[in-house]
């Protein structure tokens, strides 16, 4: 047998037994992570053509309280899911009790948009170590001129959760606690997709 038709059939034999490890996997996660999952791999095919990687999503739930980790990174390639919290706006949230009452696109709203994004550069800013966001559907395509991003805040911490109740509230942005930050811009980097939507997909 010629070296070529041995690697060929190694590198299939690896395909084979990958694929069914994944698919065992999604299937045998609980029902709420199999929702997400589903809503992942939805909005990537949605949006393929727009995207430059299409391993890791982020999925934004806003229709669950502040106070839970409701913001997943979802490996679509092993089917494993890592949740997170995450804040919203405060125009998304004028009663400030930790719910998302509405979205909004609209400047100087300080809200919360519902849709897709891209990521795109890392920069520096008032925040710190941030992430850029452009809006691909048109309820959030205003996010770069709002400046909608992803950054660190102290209101975005469990500690801020065991203290309050609840997060504390951005003016639109992905806001997340610093650790948090540094896992969701590691692996949300580079072209990626996040979505935000009320999804309301309770994790427990």
């Amino acid at each position: 047998m010629e070296r070529r038709q041995i690697l060929t059939g190694t590198l299939a034999a690896a395909a084979c037994v990958a694929a069914p490890r994944r698919i065992f996997a999604q299937a045998a996660a609980p029902p709420w992570q199999r929702k997400i999952l589903t809503v992942a791999q939805r909005e990537v095919e949605r949006l393929r053509e727009d995207l430059w990687r299409h391993d890791l999503v982020g999925i934004a739930d806003f229709g669950l309280h502040s106070a839970q980790r409701r913001f997943h990174i979802v490996n679509l390639e092993d089917g494993t899911i890592r949740s997170l919290h995450v804040t919203h706006g405060l125009g998304s949230d004028r009663n400030n009790n930790g719910y998302l009452d509405k979205f909004s696109n609209v400047e100087g709203s300080l809200a919360t948009s519902r849709g897709a994004y891209i990521s795109q550069e890392w920069y520096t800013g008032r925040y710190g170590r941030s992430m850029r966001l452009g809006g691909l559907d048109p309820s959030n395509h205003n996010a770069f001129d709002r400046a909608i991003v992803v950054h660190g805040a102290a209101y975005a911490t469990p500690a801020h959760v065991q203290r309050y109740g609840q997060l504390g509230r951005s003016h639109g942005c992905l806001a997340f606690g610093p650790e948090a930050l540094r896992e969701a811009m590691g692996q949300l980097w580079g072209g990626r997709l996040i979505f935000a939507d009320a999804l309301r997909i309770a994790t427990n």
